[in-house]
């Protein structure tokens, strides 16, 4: 426990005391004096913990800013190691740690007169005439060797040295100088007598440093003072050789005026101390007037000397200046080059570099050049302004000449005239690619159909190519390989013109319009965007308070470019619905963004693909953040052609139904279903499912099934297109076999054994494509529109059920009256027939004979009803019971209503009567409705009763013969033979 004490106390010293560790300094390579950046951790907990900062073995403490626990700026001293490690040392963690390095480069010295792109220091000359540094810096007096004696290196590691003389250095200019560690480093191998010398070396530099110009100008007072005594003792030739020396020492330090009045009120003092002055008569005065004379013969000795003098010292100070001042005179020349060569940013710099230098001068040399350069600048403003303003461009370009005119403090707003530049161009660009593409649509370039002679010959030879590649052989390798190379040289002409011609011109516009709009909006947004923050304008700008001018400017122009984008996206709104809906459209607009060849209508399909255009535009668009009032135009086109796109579908799909009677093959299945009711079925799913893309609710929009308008459209459309398939359907069942390409009718019975007779090919009768259409009318109530009706309502009709409704009353009506024309044409032979058989060869019902047996009418009737069973049968088993069942019914009114008509009957009569009702009645039971078995009851009551047994005995034996004898034939009407087979 003790020792987990321990640890767990060690973990917190630890975190609370750490040591720093640099994990980073940029730059990373400089020369001496370069000001760096140290970033790291634990690196001081403020200013006052900061106590060692060292920079491959310099120390720079004294040039080190703390800003934070992670981040030092120093500048890098001349360290004596090229690369080396940055070391922090702090009061709470220690001396640190480093894991980057710095590599200190050679300083390149550059003399006063030297060209250089950067600013570089004055560096200390010395004067030969007073033997004083001047212009120096503090950092720069340093010797490079203070004892002035050879430096021997020891090979002593500077880790041993650092921990020797902890938290000192061997710098002789850092604060922590350690003469010991000096010593050490750079004269270990040094004898004693050297060492010795070193000390006077540096004795004499001492008392040298002590001396100033005043201990100078002092050392030379005695020689004003000799001057004084010979002119006391008039010795005027000395006093005259003191005085030229005296000059020739004290010139340096001051001019003439001031050594003569400094000299001259010096001797006063010193002559009026004495009395000397009085007694002897003005000596200043004489003193002052060989000097006068002195001057005034030296002057006229040496005035051509100095004449010279001066005019070279001129023409020296000239080149002087035009030296020093090179870079303004040169500027102008400079300033044209680099515009030439496109450097913008040389040419901003050395402008603002001259104008802080030579904005407000007075010389007019200066003046004048600064001037021609205030012209090629002003010029290069306007080349430019030109540029920023020429179309197309990138938006780098844009924001970096903005930039450039920015700094070059160009008037006006650069940036916004930019911007409504932008704006005209965007607007040009739109109304150009409509204009292009009715130009190319009235030369013809629209087209979507190949040529038909090119067509039908290309077909032709890929079809005779085709036939020698299958089955010919006797072609050689090399025909082979001529027609292979035709085939499919054609087959790619076919491909590329079509692929020229697949599009519509109007979606084409709209797929070219819109990507105008994505590729030059967004630009012109952010373009907006970097306007409004003043990210457009330079660090020059933010401190010239330009930046905050524009931004204000900006502010105040929202309102005009939420103009221009307004105008942009209604641009293109009115264009495609020019393209489009040119009905939605006022008719002075019309004009303005019409023009479209309207003969050609768009399928629903290239409606969808233009929405999804539209979409993709909305999208990237709105991806901008641009606001939602200003995109709410095009989300308005949306809903409008996603109607249109619905309406035109549901017109289209109602064309392509009224062309399907073409496809009736009369192939009919077990049940009697042509292919027919299933290519609708196919027809209006497809339909739907074209529908769902453009139906489909993006973010933003609106449900158009929701609109009333809309809906109730769709709804009529629907319905017309039902009403228009069943119209098919009765068309189809009038129709003759010279109306219709009659297909042969293929049969697929459920027992092959039944009917195996019948042939299996057989053209449709006019009644057999009654019961077909009757069979598909069946099929389309009890299926195919129910189907239809969770389609609908899986795709969003919210109408469905009322379209169900009406297309099953229109389909019932035509069922029928279908119905009644086949039963029309089938029962009225039957019945028409009966009264015939009955009184055939003068029958009596009053004076017949006993019966033997049914008579021939009404088994020539029987076997008519199995003709129509068997018609029936062949075509849809479920129409038996219907058909049979109204046949049986006219059949048994026509002969309840014959037998009322029989005044009388006698007992023969009445029996033959009573054999051929029940007969038939018993023939056709499965058959029987309440109608026709009330009429077979009236039949039967309007005949006498049977009175005797024998009677009865008579007529179940004739019922039972009958039965017998036409067992086969009655097999048909049995009820296990009419039971429908299920799929």
């Amino acid at each position: 426990m003790y020792d987990l004490y321990q640890a767990m106390c060690g973990c917190t010293m630890s975190r609370a005391r750490q040591p720093p560790l640099v994990t980073g300094i940029s730059p990373n390579e400089g020369t001496p004096w370069t000001k760096v950046t140290i970033r790291g951790e634990n690196l001081g907990t403020g200013p006052n913990d900061l106590i060692g900062l060292s920079i491959c073995g310099h120390n720079c403490l004294l040039t080190a800013e703390w800003m934070s626990a992670s981040k030092i700026v120093c500048r890098v001293g001349p360290a004596k190691d090229d690369k080396g490690e940055i070391i922090v040392t702090t009061r709470s963690g220690g001396r640190g740690t480093s894991t980057v390095s710095f590599k200190v480069l050679k300083h390149e010295k550059i003399g006063i007169l030297d060209q250089s792109a950067v600013w570089v220091d004055e560096m200390n000359y010395y004067d030969m005439r007073t033997d004083r540094n001047k212009g120096i810096s503090p950092l720069s007096l340093r010797p490079a060797n203070p004892l002035g004696i050879e430096i021997d290196k020891a090979k002593v590691p500077p880790k041993d040295l650092e921990s020797m003389f902890p938290g000192m250095s061997g710098d002789f200019t850092s604060e922590n100088f350690s003469a010991t560690w000096y010593l050490i480093e750079n004269h270990s191998g040094t004898s004693f007598e050297q060492l010795r010398m070193a000390a006077g070396i540096l004795k004499k530099q001492a008392s040298k440093k002590n001396e100033g110009s005043l201990a100078y100008v002092k050392g030379g007072l005695s020689t004003f003072f000799e001057a004084q005594d010979a002119l006391a003792d008039e010795r005027c030739l000395e006093l005259h050789i003191a005085y030229q020396v005296s000059i020739e020492i004290i010139c340096g330090s001051g001019g003439w005026e001031h050594v003569q009045n400094s000299l001259l009120l010096s001797i006063h003092q010193k002559l009026e101390s004495d009395g000397t002055e009085k007694v002897e008569g003005s000596m200043t005065q004489r003193l002052e007037n060989v000097l006068n004379r002195a001057s005034h013969t030296a002057d006229t000795l040496f005035q051509e000397v100095l004449g010279r003098k001066d005019k070279a010292d001129s023409t020296r100070n000239a080149l002087n200046v035009l030296q020093r001042f090179k870079f303004l005179f040169n500027l102008p020349l400079n300033i044209e080059r680099n515009i030439q060569k496109g450097d913008y940013d040389v040419v901003i710099n050395d402008y603002e570099k001259a104008k802080s230098l030579f904005g407000n001068t007075e010389v007019p040399v200066f003046k004048k050049v600064y001037a021609e350069v205030e012209t090629r600048i002003g010029a290069l403003r306007n080349l430019l302004l030109d540029k920023l303003l020429e179309t197309p461009s990138t938006l780098h370009d844009q924001k970096r000449y903005i930039r450039y005119l920015s700094d070059l403090h160009a008037p006006g707003d650069p940036a916004w005239q930019c911007i409504v530049a932008q704006h005209k161009w965007i607007l040009q660009l739109m109304h150009n690619c409509k204009e292009d593409f009715i130009k190319e649509q009235r030369v013809g370039g629209g087209g979507l159909e190949l040529d038909g002679e090119l067509r039908s010959s290309a077909l032709s030879r890929i079809s005779h190519t085709s036939s020698l590649r299958r089955g010919s052989s006797f072609q050689t390798p090399r025909d082979d390989c001529e027609e292979l190379y035709c085939y499919h040289s054609l087959i790619c002409i076919l491909v590329l013109k079509a692929w020229h011609y697949k599009s519509p011109q109007q979606v084409r516009f709209v797929e070219k319009l819109s990507d105008v709009v994505i590729s030059q909006l967004p630009n012109f947004w952010k373009l907006w965007i970097s306007y409004v923050n003043g990210s457009l304008f330079s660090e020059t700008g933010e401190k010239s308070g330009q930046v905050e001018k524009l931004k204000k400017n900006a502010r105040q122009r929202q309102n005009d470019f939420k103009g221009m984008i307004e105008e942009v996206t209604r641009h293109l709104v009115q264009l495609v619905r020019g393209a489009l809906l040119p009905t939605t459209l006022p008719q002075e607009q019309r004009r303005l963004y019409g023009g479209w060849d309207t003969k050609t209508i768009l399928t629903g399909a290239w409606l969808t693909q233009v929405i999804h255009t539209v979409r993709l535009s909305h999208e990237a668009l709105s991806a901008l953040e641009i606001p939602n009032d200003l995109l709410q135009v095009i989300q308005d086109l949306l809903l409008d052609l996603r109607v249109h796109c619905l309406l035109t579908t549901l017109q289209q799909t109602s064309e392509d139904v009224k062309r399907l009677p073409e496809k009736e093959d009369w192939i009919v299945d077990n049940e009697g279903i042509t292919s027919l009711p299933a290519q609708f079925e196919q027809c209006m799913v497809q339909m739907l499912q074209s529908l769902k893309e453009p139906m489909e609710c993006k973010p933003g929009e609106v449900n158009v099934f929701q609109q009333e308008l809309a809906q109730d459209e769709a709804c009529k459309l629907c319905v017309a297109i039902m009403k228009a398939f069943i119209n098919c359907l009765e068309q189809l069942s009038t129709k003759t076999d010279g109306d219709v390409d009659t297909s042969h009718l293929s049969v697929d019975m459920g027992s092959p054994d039944v009917f195996g007779g019948l042939h299996e090919e057989f053209s449709p009768s006019p009644e057999q494509r009654l019961l077909i259409i009757l069979s598909n009318c069946q099929y389309l109530e009890r299926h195919t529109f129910l189907n239809l009706a969770e389609h609908l309502e899986k795709h969003g009709f919210t109408t469905a059920d009322k379209i169900t409704r009406v297309s099953k009353e229109a389909v019932r009506e035509l069922d029928e009256r279908l119905f009644e024309s086949y039963i029309e044409k089938k029962s009225d032979p039957i019945v028409g027939s009966l009264e015939p058989g009955i009184y055939a060869g003068y029958f009596d019902w009053k004076d017949c004979l006993p019966p033997t047996g049914v008579r021939s009418y009404l088994k020539e009737a029987l076997v008519s009803i199995i003709s129509v069973h068997a018609e029936v049968f062949t075509i849809s088993k479920e129409l038996v019971p219907r058909v049979l069942s109204r046949i049986i019914e006219s059949v048994s009114e026509e002969l309840s209503r014959l037998m009322q008509c029989v005044s009388s009957f006698s007992k023969n009569g009445a029996l033959q009567a009573r054999l051929e009702i029940c007969a038939l009645k018993d023939a056709v039971a499965p058959y029987l409705t309440s109608e026709s078995q009330a009429s077979f009851k009236q039949a039967l009551e309007a005949l006498p009763q049977l009175q005797s047994g024998a009677d009865k005995k008579l007529l179940e034996e004739l019922l039972n013969k009958f039965k017998s004898s036409m067992q086969f034939q009655l097999t048909c009407f049995q009820p296990s033979s009419v039971q429908p087979v299920k799929r």
